[in-house]
């Protein structure tokens, strides 16, 4: 099979943003460095990039409170799970929603769903005055790699430039699982892309 550049040529990297590249894929404890040197504390929602806020479940059933934000869609990352009760009926027809049933687990391959979240939340920042709460139970850990995913799929982030971002505005802490997997797809992401440059 060969290699698809089609999306990397409607978002290109600009050559400064590949030189700032760090050499290599940063490890579980380097990005847990990273993690762990943010000193906010948690709150029930933070916009971490614009009309993109991420939250926990509390700020996903205050209907008002969206509704103050100006949410048009959610993205809930712990759908199914006893403590969510959101869907699309709890919304209606105000807010649009999408459910990833996904655990807490190192164990959980959250993986399979990064492209599918990320083109989620993409048409949703994409459509008129779109806002997206992405959101799990506490706001911290599947919610934060589906949107650290997010932002290095559409936006080319590097990893690490991805959680230092995100942590500027939100304490976060994906689950050592989920950061290998994240690993994983800067990886990917990086390879793609210096293999594009060649052809």
């Amino acid at each position: 099979m060969g290699v698809r550049c089609s999306g990397l040529a409607r978002h290109p990297r600009s050559l400064g943003t590949l030189e700032r590249f760090p050499s290599a894929t940063p490890s579980v404890q380097e990005l847990e460095h990273i993690l762990d040197s943010c000193r906010m504390e948690l709150n029930h929602v933070d916009e971490v990039w614009p009309n993109l806020y991420l939250g926990d479940i509390l700020i996903a059933h205050d209907k008002e409170e969206l509704r103050k934000l100006g949410i048009t869609h959610v993205l809930n990352a712990a759908h199914s799970t006893w403590e969510s009760k959101g869907d699309q009926a709890f919304y209606g027809q105000e807010i649009h929603y999408y459910g990833i049933a996904a655990e807490d687990s190192t164990d959980f391959n959250l993986r399979v769903h990064f492209y599918p979240a990320s083109e989620y939340i993409n048409k949703a920042l994409s459509a008129l005055n779109g806002k997206i709460l992405v959101h799990c139970v506490l706001g911290k850990s599947r919610s934060a790699t589906l949107v650290l995913a997010y932002l290095m799929i559409y936006h080319h982030f590097s990893l690490t430039d991805a959680v230092q971002r995100v942590v500027q505005h939100r304490a976060v802490s994906p689950n050592r699982g989920f950061l290998k997997q994240l690993h994983d797809l800067d990886a990917e992401l990086r390879d793609k892309t210096n293999l594009c440059e060649l052809l």
